[in-house]
Parts: structure tokens; C-alpha cells; sequence
């Protein structure tokens, strides 16, 4: 995990004898520092009691504010750091690219740590989701890994691709998964894919380093090549308030 910047103080002034109510102007005030850059993405809010006492507020209009922020997209609360603003929103086309690349391309540091490589069948909920007429084989290879944007946790990405393909857990550790298939003569044609959202899990938080509950933005993509042969089945798993996903629709 990354680690918490420090925490800002903001110069904030309430008016208690307007009509506006004060969690309200205590909300466009933070939000204010953010829209000026006053608050950076990263940036940590100092933390309720200090907040309250210092504006002599009580501990649910603070908190009020900073939830009003929160639904905005504008601060997230994590378990351990506090409350920080949230980085700026890495934004994707729908094209049949690696997540590597396109970060790279986007003028971010991508990397990736290995969380799981294993050998065998394919787990139910799996099969279940792949035209099983389609997939002769038996052996399939899962590899688990946390991709990170300038050392920020984004996705969390489960591939399951035929053990023929002969992959190796040292290659996936250097470099992405669609660049080794390419160097292995696969030539990725066409995918389908299924975005969905919900909450995610207690470990797809930890490792996303968010609190419970949070959103999450799913992504089951089956890939072919350009035989029309199964190469990939992937089930990722992407922070809602970092990613989103831009289609192009047209009469």
C-alpha cells in the first residue's frame, strides 16, 4: 500500500448566523479547496475531532459534510489513512488493449503484483460463464494479480487461460499478461465482455485499500484470437471512484 501524505488544515470561516446550514458551508469550503488545488489528489483531511474542535462544530455535522463530499466522488474514507480527496479518475475506451498499456499511454506508472499463479480445472462459476462447447480443454491456468496506478491499488485482475499456453510465473512478473500472450505468436481479435457493479468484498477491499462498503465496477471478458480460438476468460474487479469505461455509440 501506498503511503498517507500528510494531513492539511484547512483556513475554513463559518458564518452561524446565516441560513445556510453549517455542514453545508463546511462542505463547499472543502470542496472549494479542492476545486482550487488547495487539496491535491491524496491529499488527507484532517480528522473529525480536530476538525470539530477547531471550528467549535459537533462530531455529526462534520461528519455530515464530509459524507455530503464522499457521495460526490470528491473524498474517500480508508481504513488506516483517514479521509483524502480522491485522485483523479483513470478513464478507458473499449478497445481490446491491455490495462498496462493503456496506462502507460495515459501518462501513468503502471505495476503489477503477483497474487496468485495455479494450474487445474476450471472453477464452477467459471465454466459456467464460458460456452463450454467451445473449451476442449481440461487444464487451465488462473493468475491473480493487483494492478497499480502510480503506486495506487486500481484493479484486481483473475485470468483463466488453457494450461497449453504454457505460461510461466516468472514472465507474468515482468511484464503484462497480453504482451506475453503476443510474444508467445497469439494475436488477440475480439472480445466480449460484460460490465456490471456492485460492493466489494472484504479482501477486494483490502486490497484495493478501501473501507467496507465500497462500489466496484466488474468486468467478465472472454478473448479470442484471430482463429477464432479461446485464448482468455478474465473476471477483474476495478475501484469505482478511479475507473471508468468510455463507449462511443453511434445511429
Amino acid at each position: 500500500m501506498s503511503e498517507p501524505s500528510a494531513t492539511r488544515e484547512l483556513d475554513i470561516t463559518l458564518e452561524r448566523n446565516s441560513p445556510v446550514p453549517l455542514y453545508y458551508q463546511l462542505a463547499q469550503s472543502i470542496e472549494r479547496a479542492i476545486n482550487d488545488g488547495v487539496l491535491a489528489p491524496g491529499d488527507r483531511l484532517e480528522n473529525e475531532l480536530s476538525l470539530t474542535t477547531r471550528l467549535g462544530l459537533s462530531r455529526p455535522t462534520a461528519r455530515q459534510a464530509i459524507q455530503e463530499l464522499v457521495n460526490k466522488g470528491l473524498l474517500v474514507r480508508k481504513r488506516g489513512v483517514g479521509t483524502q480527496v480522491v485522485r483523479s479518475q483513470f478513464s478507458r475506451d473499449e478497445r481490446l488493449t491491455s490495462l498496462n498499456a493503456d496506462l502507460v499511454q495515459a501518462g501513468k506508472v503502471p505495476s503489477t503484483q503477483l497474487l496468485g499463479f495455479t494450474v487445474g480445472p476450471l472453477d464452477p462459476d467459471v465454466a459456467s460463464a464460458l460456452d463450454a462447447a467451445e473449451i476442449t480443454d481440461q487444464e487451465f491456468i488462473r493468475v491473480r494479480r493487483l494492478r497499480l496506478a502510480d503506486e495506487v491499488p486500481l484493479a484486481i485482475l483473475t485470468n483463466y487461460l488453457p494450461a497449453s499456453f504454457e505460461l510461466s510465473r516468472e514472465a507474468l512478473e515482468h511484464r503484462s499478461l497480453y504482451a506475453t500472450l503476443q510474444s508467445l505468436g497469439v494475436n488477440l481479435k475480439i472480445a466480449h465482455q460484460r460490465i456490471s457493479a456492485r460492493l466489494m468484498t472484504d479482501d477486494e477491499a483490502e486490497l484495493l485499500d478501501e473501507e467496507v462498503p465500497s462500489a466496484c465496477l466488474t468486468v467478465d471478458r472472454i478473448t479470442y484470437d484471430d482463429t477464432g480460438r479461446f485464448v482468455e476468460f478474465g473476471r477483474h474487479v476495478y475501484r469505482a471512484a478511479q475507473y471508468s469505461i468510455q463507449s462511443n455509440l453511434m445511429v
